[in-house]
């Protein structure tokens, strides 16, 4: 009798096993096709309307171009205001490469410190540096700084604003990561005659490799798109970045829709493509530094 039982119970399962099976990819391509449609519907209504005429593009509709004026398009936004976009790229660029390889240098030496050591002081020094990430950063008081400096409406005020404000996430990766490296490493080193630069940049950097290309696609994506902290400390026509052309451009061709379409998906494009590029190394670095941290 239980033999029997046990039987209809198997053969229950196996009936039961492909149902299950075909629900679960039914509603795992329904969740994919709904988050491709709440990413790619956007994008293409961007891009169908940045190749229209300024007739079409106000009706901000899908459909597609009766006539593409794509050449136009893009030429006029690359022009207008004396070449502003080709400036805003170069300014974007510069501030973007300046403020990782400061980020990657400085986040990276004070995880280490703040990992590799205990202590009251420490903990203290931690809890303000990750309290960066609750606390905005308070503007009247940094331009203030920044007049005091003599940095205010300069590259290297705003390199130093945008590198200090990721300072706290970055160095939350770079403790994960540390933390899965053996203390044993250093004690060799150091019993070998190294001292703590040589120890740290010879042997300690080079193995934060992982770490160091999810710091570069995160903080580049967000810095490079960053509209606030240029807008209030890098004021100014002849410092625009790529953000602060679409607020330029919605003043001077509020009416036309193809050419502000254009300007945002000629500022958007970039980080996307370095996104997708990348997007394998940003989950395998984050991964790798949450084995221990």
């Amino acid at each position: 009798m239980e033999a029997a039982h046990e039987k209809t119970k198997e053969k229950h399962k196996l009936n039961t096993a492909p149902k299950k099976k075909l629900s679960k990819i039914l509603i795992e391509s329904i969740i994919v096709l709904f988050t491709i449609a709440i990413f790619l519907v956007p994008f293409y209504f961007i891009m169908i309307n940045s190749f229209k005429t300024s007739q079409e593009a106000a009706e901000l509709s899908l459909a597609w171009p009766s006539e593409f004026q794509i050449v136009e398009n893009f030429t006029t936004v690359f022009q207008a205001q004396n070449n502003m976009l080709v400036t805003a790229f170069m300014n974007s660029t510069i501030i973007t490469v300046s403020s990782i390889v400061l980020l990657m240098v400085f986040a990276s030496m004070a995880a280490f410190i703040l990992q590799r050591r205990s202590g009251k002081m420490v903990s203290i020094i931690a809890a303000i540096f990750l309290a960066g990430l609750m606390i905005p950063p308070a503007v009247v008081p940094t331009i203030w700084v920044l007049e005091s400096l003599h940095l205010f409406r300069t590259l290297p005020g705003i390199i130093l604003v945008m590198t200090a404000i990721s300072i706290p996430f970055s160095m939350i990766l770079y403790m994960g990561f540390i933390a899965t490296i053996p203390k044993d490493i250093d004690e060799a080193a150091i019993i070998d005659g190294c001292n703590s630069w040589t120890l740290f940049f010879k042997i300690i950097f080079p193995l934060l490799k992982p770490i160091h290309a999810t710091v570069i696609i995160l903080n580049a994506v967000q810095i490079f798109n960053d509209f606030v902290h240029p807008l209030y400390f890098f004021p100014g026509a002849e410092n625009a970045t790529v953000q602060l052309t679409l607020y330029n451009f919605m003043s001077v061709y509020s009416t036309s829709w193809n050419l502000l379409f254009a300007n945002v998906l000629l500022i958007t494009i970039p980080p996307f493509i370095l996104f997708l590029i990348f997007s394998k190394k940003i989950v395998a670095g984050m991964t790798a530094g949450a084995v221990k941290g």
